[in-house]
């Protein structure tokens, strides 16, 4: 099997399923249309990332997922800089929002099956001196949303509803489920 991310948080949990995977995270540029929802943006990109990887190792099962933060209907990806983390922060502030990550797994066959999972999360209100010493441990930059909620942003998070691991990136006992059916 081939997880196609170099997040080294879906390496984490994707050994929650198997021990037996390399990585080799697709480099293509990210492309979406204009005006696409969160849950077919992330169906969209896992799927961009599998057929990618799928190209060159066709005898193989290739993983490969894709996970947005929206608020208001506006996706919100990794901030470019710490000002951007601080809006994105802001904007989440005492608000709920939803997480969503599409999967998609191409068995050797070439058959796919791609989904995308959803998660509501809750942020407490914060103040804006919260904001910055969270953006000072550094978390925010490499994550879309501009938090993580496995570390220091977990101290942000009132309540969540839904997979905890879809917010960490990677629906593992769904995935597990499908992977069983076709592996």
């Amino acid at each position: 099997m081939i997880l196609a991310s170099k997040s080294p948080r879906r390496k984490e949990l994707l050994s929650l399923i198997t021990s037996d995977f390399e990585i080799i995270p697709a480099v293509k540029d990210e492309i979406l249309p204009k005006s696409i929802s969160p849950e077919n943006a992330v169906i969209l990109l896992a799927g961009q990332k599998a057929e990618e990887i799928y190209s060159n190792h066709k005898n193989t099962v290739i993983v490969s997922a894709d996970t947005v933060v929206a608020i208001d209907g506006k996706i919100l990806g990794k901030p470019k800089n710490e000002d951007d983390a601080f809006y994105m922060l802001r904007m989440l502030s005492g608000r709920v929002h939803s997480v969503y990550t599409g999967v998609c797994a191409v068995f050797k066959d070439g058959n796919k099956t791609t989904f995308a999972e959803h998660t509501e999360v809750e942020f407490y209100p914060l103040s804006d001196n919260e904001i910055r010493d969270y953006i000072k441990t550094g978390e925010p930059m490499d994550k879309a949303g501009a938090y993580g909620i496995q570390d220091k942003g977990a101290l942000l998070v009132k309540r969540i509803n839904g997979d905890y691991y879809n917010v960490m990136g990677l629906p593992v006992s769904r995935l597990s489920r499908i992977l069983k059916g076709k592996i």
